[in-house]
């Protein structure tokens, strides 16, 4: 699994990174990160010279990490919830992992992990495919698995809010202030093969039997294109820990 995710999840751009570094509105020295996986976020950060504490719960993901990371980045094998509070750093952050943390104390124990006015940043987003016609083809060979391959927002904020999850929570959290949300559009393309390895990688899969994930891949193979356009849009929530906290 973890080959996969390196192989068939897209890594991110400077402009996000660039992004971060202007909220901060400071050089960002240190940073955490929550649910490392195979380091695609880790060495965005780390790369331009971030020294960068890269947690991760899966011994298979740090290894793969660990291959493809800088010199400057330091691993732990934990679960956020593990990560105890001694250093404080800069910035926090999850590349499409906070969905797997635990809701209670979650911010609160993100807060005692910051510097007073560090930031916290939460980004990613679904890929979807960009054709409509390609994308009915694929909801109806999936259909008989699977109604949605999308992870539901873990707070019920429906998709039309303007504040999307985490950013919802954030606003109501004592810890946290000047919540931003931003959107950085991508239009990429891959191989049909290569779309259903990213799939292969997507928790809505990952949880049906294995002859299930065999039938529903082969079929939306079937349907797909040599290559497909794919929309993978990246959602940015930013917010700062308070000062007086």
């Amino acid at each position: 699994m973890a080959e996969a995710y390196e192989r068939f999840r897209p890594g991110y751009p400077s402009e996000l990174f660039g992004m971060v570094t202007a909220y901060a509105g400071h050089p960002v020295r240190t940073a955490l990160e929550i649910g490392a996986g195979t380091g695609k976020a880790t060495r965005l950060f780390a790369q331009r010279g971030v020294r960068v504490t890269a947690t991760e719960p899966d011994g298979a993901m740090l290894a793969e990490l660990r291959k493809h990371v800088p010199t400057n980045v330091e691993t732990v094998q934990a679960a956020f919830e593990d990560v105890r509070p001694g250093e404080r750093y800069d910035l926090a952050y999850a590349a499409a992992a906070l969905h797997w943390t635990n809701p209670e104390g979650r911010w609160s124990r993100m807060a005692a992990l910051l510097e007073p006015g560090g930031v916290f940043a939460s980004f990613g987003g679904p890929v979807r495919l960009a054709d409509p016609a390609v994308e009915e083809a694929v909801r109806a060979a999936r259909a008989p698995f699977l109604e949605s391959d999308e992870v539901p927002s873990p707070d019920g904020t429906p998709p039309e809010h303007e504040m999307q999850w985490p950013g919802t929570e954030l606003l109501r959290s004592e810890w946290f202030t000047d919540v931003q949300q931003s959107v950085i559009e991508r239009r990429l393309t891959m191989s049909a093969r290569d779309y259903v390895g990213y799939l292969s990688t997507v928790s809505a899969y990952l949880v049906l039997p294995p002859p299930a994930q065999e039938q529903v891949f082969a079929q939306i193979g079937r349907v797909l294109p040599e290559v497909v356009e794919i929309a993978a849009d990246i959602t940015a929530h930013l917010a700062r820990r308070r000062y007086e906290q």
